[in-house]
């Protein structure tokens, strides 16, 4: 019950940051006096746009999954509403692109686009927070294992953009788990930024205490037991296309 249910909060709370951040681009986009702020905005909008959309709609089912488990069978009977949620949920995974698409639009166009500039929107602030915070002891039980991620996800850019040049079967046998992939490491990124306010909010919350203290222990959870995933993506990734190419058409 506790593993769902956190499993679903960090997840929503991480998600709604993520796409707080990825919309506040598209303000930028429109309307900073700063040419070259339009530019950078426009580019990290056009990177992660496909990685909200599959992600979200894909961990969104998985998650409202989660919550008609909570219920038992309960969930499952029309009369509660949750299997409602699960119907409508199934849907959004499909239309506006479908999630494979998503990923390819990633790998295939995304990444090398303007050679890699849309990328470094992205890695140069990750990393900046990293350098900023990575002395901070207190701080580091989050930060290390999301630091470690963050690596990971590097790697697999780099192999993805070398061995896809050569051979594009082998970007697009990685798409999905490299989509996923990055989207976790996103919504790391957004859970180190609300646990370093709310590990500064703390001391002085007074009535807000549980707020930020549920804030700074689901951030625990998503970096101890959902940001491993990544590596379960990276060394999918690494595997190369041969696992997925081999197989012949009559051999399925």
């Amino acid at each position: 019950m506790r593993k769902n249910l956190l499993t679903v909060k960090a997840f929503t709370e991480g998600a709604r940051a993520l796409g707080l951040w990825v919309s506040l681009q598209l303000d930028i986009e429109q309307h900073a006096a700063d040419p070259k702020e339009r530019e950078a905005a426009a580019d990290l909008l056009a990177l992660m746009t496909p990685i909200v959309k599959a992600y979200f709609t894909d961990a969104g089912f998985e998650a409202i999954n989660d919550s008609m488990q909570v219920w038992g069978g309960h969930g499952y009977i029309h009369e509660n509403g949750v299997e409602q949620f699960v119907r409508d949920a199934r849907i959004t995974q499909i239309y506006e692109g479908a999630n494979g698409i998503q990923a390819l639009d990633l790998v295939g166009r995304k990444l090398p686009a303007n050679f890699g500039r849309s990328l470094r929107r992205f890695f140069h602030p990750v990393m900046a927070f990293i350098e900023k915070n990575k002395t901070d002891a207190e701080f580091g039980e989050l930060l290390l294992p999301f630091a470690k991620a963050f690596g990971k996800l590097q790697q697999a850019t780099a192999f993805i953009a070398q061995k896809g040049l050569a051979n594009p079967d082998e970007a697009a046998a990685a798409s999905t788990s490299f989509l996923r992939m990055f989207a976790l490491v996103a919504i790391g990124y957004m859970w180190m930024r609300m646990a370093k306010v709310a590990k500064a909010k703390l001391p002085a919350a007074n009535g807000n205490a549980a707020f930020y203290s549920g804030k700074l222990k689901t951030a625990r959870f998503f970096v101890q037991k959902i940001l491993p995933e990544t590596e379960q993506h990276f060394r999918a990734i690494m595997a190369g296309a041969a696992p997925l190419m081999d197989l012949e058409d009559e051999e399925f």
